[in-house]
């Protein structure tokens, strides 16, 4: 008995480590105008994770070793006050007093590494001119992440993100392919996918797939918000993912960093940056070469990928960005293994004729406005001029592949353009400071699409045989996206909030082009030849709407829940695609439904990390394949795959993070961290 008393203790000493230490600060934050304490305001030490939240009276207690401090409080539309103070022994009084952000504030910019004790944190409710608010999301610092990040290994990546799965279809990490919830992760085409803030696919809505994913080496963090983002980003199932680059350091004209990564089947990374930052203006350059061999016969891989940015602060509230990202790679493809072939050797290929080419341009002008202290502006507005090609031999694998035969060549370019413009606005209303977040989006793209014969032989020569006179398709396929949206913290007091939002969209997709049904005998002979014309146009408006629900407690703890309504329209492919294995139904409907969370989650003494969350994703007119067999298509007998809609989904399940951090555990404030 005694010994277990004797563990209980040290348990409890582990749980509760700042407690015991005798000595700290203490005291109260008051509202200026009201003189009445602030019932969950922070105070926090800069540059350690020590931070404690204010009681219903505007009290706190924060234990502290001896020391010197500088100490901050912070509220939501409250003036944020820093005070430096120094802790010998004993319980030392620190009283702040927080004034409205009613008048105009001077920038401040604090220099200095923080100590970080989990790679994953969440967004705050407000950020920027965006709110968060009872929605689940994640963020994932990259410079706490022990993995390789010159490939972009993505299990390692989002290992701490649960309910993604995650397919990896080369061993550069030239794609990305995450889906979540049970949705198809092939080319992260579920989720929004963008870059500081702006659309990175290849057309967000007609062909959402991502063939660019920005180097990990590159990046400070990650955003994920998963279904709820709906309202903000766009109707996605999956929600949204963004990757944010890293910036110039402070106080450093010039800063040079290279990075350079060898390893197994050729591989040869090498990232290289540039950044430097004076009073008004910082920039950030970097360039990355990979090449590889791959792990099968017939696979290779070379990427290049630059970017550049370069910032502005023209007087106190405007601040204006100039971006531009280029990415191209080539990638030999060894094509697929029927499962007994696969069981024999998964190395081997039967296809060294098959190539796969991408090239990426990204221009971006960002703007930032601080109309006065409640009110902000943020305008995105961006561009993409892009291709991705194909060349090989699309039969079946069991089929033989001979050199001296012409090959398949699919060539799609994009050229797209889009802007946002969004408002935050904060308002007194129930003695409480809300927020308010309205926006507006407009998209215009242009997908041409063409299928054709290529160059017999071995090489990556993208050129078609008959450029004026394909075997297969031309089509063009214009689009068009608007959108308005608005979304409503209302707090009703210091600890439940309730958001309301709403988005309407109107989308437009069109196809016009040409396509042929050409039918050879037994001997390769041309024995039916027809052009057909075809043009199509879908139109359509809709009403999104969502809510969420949050409830925090005093321990930085925190209740939240939240339905969202989704949408995802066919997208090109739907409309037309030439392959003998595949054929698409003309009566395809776009895909509705909605995501519901609930959760519990928070941060515990810097000792345990949690997300806890239920969910449910419905899912209607739901697109997949079926397999079907018809005795006379084309005047032969085939197998093939039928996409259309086919059915309802309902996936419910139940997602969880947990991280403890036992260095807290054993010491409040450790030299080394050590989490499991």
């Amino acid at each position: 008995m005694k010994i277990l008393k004797i563990h209980i203790a040290l348990l409890l000493i582990g749980l509760f480590p700042q407690s015991l230490l005798a000595q700290g600060i203490k005291g109260s934050i008051i509202d200026t105008e009201s003189r009445k304490g602030i019932e969950l305001a922070e105070v926090f030490v800069l540059d350690t994770q020590y931070k404690a939240v204010t009681d219903e009276n505007g009290d706190f207690e924060l234990s502290l070793p001896s020391g010197d401090y500088r100490v901050a409080a912070f509220y939501l539309g409250r003036q944020s006050t820093i005070k430096e103070i120094q802790i010998e022994e004993g319980w030392k009084t620190v009283d702040f007093s927080l004034a409205p952000l009613f008048e105009t504030l001077e920038e401040v910019k604090a220099v200095g590494k923080k100590s970080k004790v989990f790679n994953v944190t969440r967004l705050n409710p407000v950020e920027g001119t965006l709110i968060y608010e009872a929605k689940k999301n994640e963020v994932i610092s990259i410079d706490q992440i022990n993995g390789n990040l010159a490939t972009n290994n993505a299990r390692q990546v989002f290992a701490k993100v649960p309910g993604l799965n995650i397919w990896e279809s080369d061993g550069g990490g030239l794609q990305l392919g995450i889906g979540g919830r049970g949705l198809n992760p092939n080319r992260t085409s579920n989720f929004n996918t963008r870059q500081n803030g702006y659309d990175i696919s290849a057309d967000p809505l007609g062909y959402p797939e991502s063939y660019y994913t920005p180097p990990v080496e590159a990046l400070s963090k990650i955003e994920v918000v998963r279904g709820a983002a709906s309202l903000q980003y766009g109707s996605q199932f999956g929600g949204m993912i963004n990757f944010l680059f890293k910036k110039a350091p402070e106080g450093k004209p010039v800063q040079f960093h290279t990075r350079n990564t060898v390893g197994s089947f050729g591989l040869l990374s090498s990232y290289n940056s540039l950044s430097g930052n004076t009073e008004k203006m910082d920039y950030f350059v970097f360039y990355q070469r990979k090449q590889g061999d791959g792990f099968r016969d017939n696979e290779s891989f070379q990427s290049n990928t630059l970017f550049a940015d370069v910032n502005f602060d023209i007087g106190d509230k405007l601040y204006l960005c100039f971006e531009f990202t280029h990415m191209d790679y080539l990638a030999q493809q060894a094509g697929g293994l029927t499962d007994r072939m696969f069981e024999e050797d998964p190395r081997q290929s039967v296809r060294e004729r098959n190539w796969f080419g991408i090239e990426w341009n990204i221009p971006a002008i960002i703007l930032d406005y601080r109309i006065n202290d409640k009110t902000k502006l943020n305008w995105k507005t961006f561009g993409l001029v892009g291709s991705r090609k194909a060349l090989g031999n699309l039969e079946r694998v069991t089929q033989s592949d001979f050199p001296e035969e012409e090959r398949n060549l699919l060539w799609d370019d994009y050229k797209n353009i889009g802007s946002e413009l969004r408002f935050l606005h904060r308002y007194d209303f129930l003695g409480q400071i809300q927020a308010l977040a309205v926006g507006a989006r407009y998209f215009k793209g242009n997908t041409q699409q063409r299928q054709g014969l290529g160059p017999a032989g071995y090489a990556a020569d993208f050129t078609y045989s008959n450029p004026d006179n394909l075997e297969d398709l031309s089509f063009s396929y214009p689009s068009q996206n608007i959108a308005l949206f608005a979304e409503n913290i209302i707090n009703l007091n210091n600890r439940l909030s309730v958001t309301p939002g709403l988005r309407w969209e109107y989308i437009s997709t069109n196809s016009s082009g040409y396509y042929r049904n050409m039918v050879e005998d037994l001997a390769g002979n041309i024995i039916f030849d027809t052009t057909i014309n075809e043009s199509k146009s879908l139109d359509r408006s809709f009403m999104l709407a969502g809510l969420g629900i949050s409830y925090k407690t005093q321990q930085d703890l925190e209740v939240y829940g939240n339905i969202s309504m989704n949408y995802r329209g066919i997208n090109f492919n739907d409309l037309r695609v030439n392959n003998t294995n595949i054929l698409v139904d003309p009566n395809l409907e776009d895909e509705s439904g909605y995501n519901a969370d609930l959760g519990f989650r928070g941060n515990y003494s810097d000792f345990l990390n949690f997300d806890w969350s239920l969910f449910y994703l419905a899912y209607n007119n739901r697109l997949g394949a079926l397999l079907r067999y018809d005795d006379a298509i084309d005047g032969f007998p085939r197998i093939y795959r039928f996409r259309t809609n086919v059915g309802n989904a309902g996936i419910a399940g139940f997602e969880s993070y947990t991280e403890m951090n036992w260095s807290k555990f054993l010491n409040p404030r450790p030299i080394h961290e050590f989490s499991t």
